[in-house]
Parts: C-alpha cells; structure tokens; sequence
C-alpha cells in the first residue's frame, strides 16, 4: 500500500528531504505542493510516548512497522499524524490515497521550489 508522507510546514518538510540529499548532488528539479484538508477528514495520531524508547534511531527500528502497518491497511482513518525524528514537536502526516476521505482533499498546484544556496556550502574549520 502507498501512502503520501507529508509535513505540516513547508520548513519540516525541507528538512526531512534534506537529510536524504547528497551534498554533493543539489536537486534542481524540485517542486512543493501544498494541500487543504477539511477537518471534516479522519485522523489519527500517534502519541509520542506510545512509541518504543528507540524510535529515533537511524535506520529506523522495524518495530515502527506495527505503527504504520495497521493504519495503511485497516482504513479507518485517512491521516496519520506521527512525530517527526528531527524535531519531534512537529509532525509528518501519512495520507491514504485509497481512503474514501482522499477524495475531500484538494490538493493545489505544485509550484518550482529551489533549496536556498547556503544548504550546500562546504565550510572548512
């Protein structure tokens, strides 16, 4: 099953990707796109301290799997709204394009995003 893995701020998301990028290899060919979900959409959030002591650890440890397994194949609802490894304050939301609720959501226009120069800057101590 597919799932779309989202941030709630375009910041959060910039990081997430980021940590994923070669230095070396700076994307040009990014876009961002943005959603608007009516509050109406089910949800279901996973409470940080349901989660195992070693949930921040990379590469993730398979006992996650039981977090987002059931949610991607019992549809009960179509977000799942989980802590972010890098800043767990904030979160990233999995979307379930095969959840009957995925049709409510209007997704806009993706839009050129270009990372900001300064992320790939080799500085020398």
């Amino acid at each position: 099953m597919r799932l779309a893995y989202t941030s709630e701020h375009l910041s959060l998301a910039m990081i997430e990707y980021y940590v994923h990028i070669d230095p070396g290899d700076a994307p040009s060919d990014l876009v961002v796109a943005s959603a608007d979900i009516p509050d109406g959409v089910s949800r279901t959030k996973v409470v940080l301290s349901r989660l195992p002591s070693n949930w921040r650890q990379s590469p993730a440890p398979l006992t996650l799997a039981a977090v987002g397994e059931p949610f991607a194949t019992g549809r009960k609802s179509a977000i799942l709204i989980v802590p972010s490894v890098l800043a767990p304050s904030e979160s990233n939301w999995l979307i379930n394009p095969s959840h009957p609720e995925f049709a409510q959501i209007r997704v806009n226009p993706a839009e050129d995003f270009h990372y900001d120069a300064r992320f790939f800057a080799y500085r020398s101590e």
